[in-house]
């Protein structure tokens, strides 16, 4: 059965060279979800989608050489190395646009992309009515073929996505610096060029081991959707880059099983599928982020606004009119099943009236802590003052 096939490719029982294939990818999505949180804080996706497609015309360009000297196009070394420098190029383009010209670096990203792009796909074009274009095997770099990763490949990809790894824990200090701070880290004289220019190595040597298995076209969402999931789970650096990393091997995992599973299906494309749905888990479910509990964060606090409105209104002597403001005061003890208010309800209405008071009076000395602390909300001014602001604002109410 398909089930038990995939439990046998996930459990690496499906075979050497399926075994060989799903190392790869891992090793590939832990390191891209590593060195991506720094393009993602440094708000580099732009850049990093650039430098994706500017391999493109490196690759054809490889291809036409190595082809007229050996008659055969069919070297990856040679291609991979031709994608290497049309994307450094593609990146000293983009700074020579932004540094020397007026135009925004969106704008200069923008062209680099677009240009290597439209180069690449004119040299393909080309390469296509060579007699020896069935060798060529390019259309891979494209989408991505895991299946076809041989075992040195596969090898190759695992050690040099282990040193990016080191690289980039070693420096997450330096690095996290400049992506938060640029200016403070110059100011602290730290070389915030050469950070600069390592990250993007990093990041370059990511999209080029990364070309052979999930492609050009959507390498780069390994570097971006697995920071995006982990930054809904937290605020700390380290453990966004640790959950990064998690998110990145899931992918390459679940993606390249799929696609072993299903032979005909592009595996770049299986990949990203995979950490997307990682991310819209992220989305969804993440505790203080996700749409799930922000949605259950607002329904509680409409039912404490509702609460505190009902009890301001009793304080003023009429019976709140929603019955679903009567039932939950009902609920809470506030008032009986006559609609009278209790014992529990005159207390609460004294505190609202009171948190009321204290609140206006806090609103004329201190409006911008009066907005962290409504009288309709869940918290009190208690909470959120000082013992000195607390006394001063007690005798503006006359309450000492």
């Amino acid at each position: 059965m398909m089930s038990e096939q995939l439990y046998t490719i996930l459990t690496f029982q499906a075979g050497y060279n399926t075994t060989i294939v799903l190392a790869g990818v891992i090793a590939l999505g832990i390191s891209g979800g590593v060195v991506g949180v720094f393009s993602l804080l440094r708000k580099r996706a732009l850049t990093s989608d650039a430098i994706s497609h500017a391999t493109l015309p490196g690759i054809a360009l490889a291809f036409l050489i190595i082809s007229a000297l050996t008659g055969t196009g069919r070297n990856l070394p040679f291609l991979l190395l031709g994608a290497a420098i049309s994307s450094i190029l593609g990146i000293f383009a983009i700074q020579w646009i932004r540094d020397r010209t007026r135009l925004p670096e969106d704008t200069a990203i923008g062209v680099v992309l677009s240009v290597s792009f439209g180069l690449g796909v004119v040299l393909l074009s080309y390469i296509q009515t060579m007699e020896n274009a069935g060798q060529a095997g390019l259309n891979s770099f494209l989408l991505g073929s895991s299946a076809a990763l041989s075992k040195d490949e596969a090898f190759w990809i695992t050690i040099i996505s282990g040193f990016a790894v080191v690289i980039a824990v070693l420096f997450i200090k330096e690095f996290g610096a400049v992506a938060f701070d640029e200016n403070f880290s110059r100011s602290e004289g730290w070389p915030v060029g050469f950070i600069d220019i390592t990250m993007l190595t990093l990041l370059t040597v990511i999209v080029i081991i990364g070309l052979t298995t999930v492609g050009l076209v959507l390498v780069i969402a390994l570097v971006i959707i697995p920071p995006a999931a982990a930054r809904f789970w937290t605020e700390r650096l380290g453990r966004m880059v640790l959950l990064s990393g998690i998110f990145g091997g899931l992918a390459g995992w679940v993606g390249g099983a799929f696609s072993a599973l299903f032979p005909n299906l592009p595996t770049g494309a299986v990949i990203v599928l995979a950490a997307t749905s990682i991310f819209v888990l992220s989305l969804l479910f993440s505790p203080n982020r996700g749409i799930f509990y922000w949605g259950i964060g607002q329904a509680r606090l409409r039912i404490i606004i509702s609460l505190k409105r009902g009890l301001l209104e009793l304080g003023s002597g009429s019976v709140p009119k929603h019955k679903g403001v009567r039932l939950l005061m009902w609920t809470k003890g506030l008032i009986g099943h006559n609609g009278k208010i209790t014992n529990k309800g005159e207390a609460s209405v004294i505190d609202a009236k009171r948190q009321k008071r204290l609140w206006l009076a806090l609103l004329r000395r201190r409006p911008d802590l009066a907005l962290d602390c409504s009288p309709l909300s869940g918290d009190t001014v208690e909470n959120k003052i000082s013992a000195e602001l607390l006394k001063v604002l007690k005798h503006d109410t006359h309450e000492l």
